[in-house]
Order: C-alpha cells, then structure tokens, then sequence
C-alpha cells in the first residue's frame, strides 16, 4: 500500500507502455513499475469485454496493488429522452456490471447536456434515472460508487453544484473532481488559487460529510479554454493551471484517495510529476 493520503495513476493507457504486455493487463503492469498505484481503464466508447478477461485484469490489479476505476462510455446522457436513456442505461449499467468483475470500485461517467434547459429542470429528470440506476445495482450486491465528473463546459450537465446535489440524493454517488474542468468551465480563469479550491473543498465536505473527503476520485491535467469553457487538455506547464496551489487546499482539508492524471501524451510522467509534488508537500521522500 502506498504512503501517499492519495495514489496516483492515469486515466487509460499511456503512450510508453510496452508492446508486450499489451492490454489492460499490461498498462497495470507498466503503471506498477513507475510506482504508480491508480488506475483508470477508458471503456468510453462500448463496453464489451469478456467475464474471462475480467477476472484476468481484476488478478493483475491485486498482484500489483493498482486500484481501478473504470470510464464509462461518453455518450451517457441522465437527460436524454426515453430512446436515448435506455441505451445510456444500458452502457452505464454495464461498466458497472463488468467493472465490478474486473475489479474496479468506481464507474466514472459524463452526464450529459442541459439542452438549453434550466440545470434545476434538468436535474428533476436525471435524478429518478440515476436512483433507479443505484437501486439495481444495491439489489444485485454490486458495491461500486457511481461518479458524475466535473464537466468543463457550461452547456454541459455536470457542474459542482449538479454533482454534489446527485451525490447528496443517493447514498452510493459522489462527484468525480476533474479540476481542469472546474477551472475551465467558466472559462475566465477562476478556480485556480487555493483559496478558491478551499471554497470547493469546503463545499463538497458540507455537502457529502468529512470522511469523503479521504476518498476522492479526481482528474488532473493543464488544459486550454476559451470563455465557453473547455477547449482541449494540455500539459501541466503548457497550461496556465497552478498545481501547487490546487495540492496546497488538498492539503489543508487533509484529502485522500486517487489522482488520475488524463494530459496528453505523456500522462503517466506527468502522474509522477504531480506525485511528487504532492510528496514534497507532504515532508515525504517522493
């Protein structure tokens, strides 16, 4: 088990990973190597994946001491209409369903698009979907936290408010934290000094109680954003996003649980650059 509050890892699989092994099995393997202990598999365009392949990925994950998550398909949609939500019901309901088999204890999901409506109607119509969704799963003995992310957009459901108001309806949602995306999403540059990410923590601890603050399930990355909101994600340093400051709060509000770092090309070197920062600002060796 790492000493680290948080464990670091990426989401998917980074460019330098071997040939061979190749898979899902083979980027644990790599991430392991770096001392790298998360894990987001990107099942974001289907899920098809075999019971046999998942007990192969699940083994891998245990014998390394990598923790998964999985990315559920992109076009999951709380606020589609009927047609749309039954096939956005059954991809969620999936990457949960062979998520769990393969290990993972969090299924990360987009929610969705406001279509020009109030984010209040909005919610009045993804919240029913989204219980019914967490009542099956209950019923079937399938523990996994489901987690809305952070969206970078502000046509797009999935603010800090709509996260933590799904959270704070059913027991077994909480928020996935991209902070790019909190910072882009009103695209002027807020969200990126302590005292502001403080405020974020603070309202996430009110809303879901201090111990979720010990599991976070977060996002990283630098990232580019015009005043609609995101653009596309960057390197760290190419970016205008301040890590210290961001890692100064998480302090400060004593957080755990997994960093998944999603920059392009070289995520898993930025992992470790996030890592250890976060271990020097701990008075840890990195």
């Amino acid at each position: 088990m790492p000493s680290s509050t948080f464990r670091f890892g990426t989401v998917g699989t980074p460019r330098s990973r071997p040939k061979k092994p190749g898979g899902s099995m083979g980027t644990i393997t790599h991430l392991a190597s770096q001392n790298l202990h998360a894990l987001e598999l990107g099942w974001v365009r289907s899920v098809r994946i075999s019971e046999k392949t998942c007990a192969a990925i699940k083994q891998t994950a245990q014998e390394h001491d990598v923790s998964l998550s999985i990315h559920a398909p992109y076009y999951i949609n709380l606020n589609a209409d009927e047609d749309g939500w039954f096939k956005s019901r059954k991809w969620l309901m999936d990457a949960a369903r062979l998520g769990h088999l393969a290990g993972a204890t969090d299924i990360v999901f987009h929610p969705g698009s406001y279509f020009k409506q109030e984010p209040a109607r909005v919610l009045d119509t993804a919240l029913p979907r989204l219980r019914d969704c967490a009542a099956e799963l209950e019923a079937a003995d399938i523990p996994v936290r489901l987690r809305p992310e952070t969206m970078g957009k502000r046509a797009l459901l999935g603010s800090l408010e709509d996260t933590l108001v799904m959270a704070s309806e059913i027991a077994i949602v909480e928020p996935c934290l991209d902070f790019a995306h909190l910072h882009a999403r009103r695209g002027d540059g807020s969200l990126n000094t302590t005292e502001e990410w403080s405020e974020v923590l603070s309202r996430y601890r009110e809303a879901l109680g201090k111990e979720s603050l010990e599991r976070l399930h977060c996002h990283l990355s630098g990232i580019q954003y015009s005043e609609k909101g995101e653009q596309h994600h960057l390197l760290l340093d190419d970016s205008d996003f301040d890590l210290n400051a961001l890692l100064q709060a998480l302090k400060m509000f004593s957080c755990g649980g997994r960093i998944l770092c999603e920059s392009p090309q070289v995520m898993d070197i930025e992992a470790l650059k996030i890592k250890t920062a976060w271990t020097f600002l701990q008075g840890e060796q990195a």
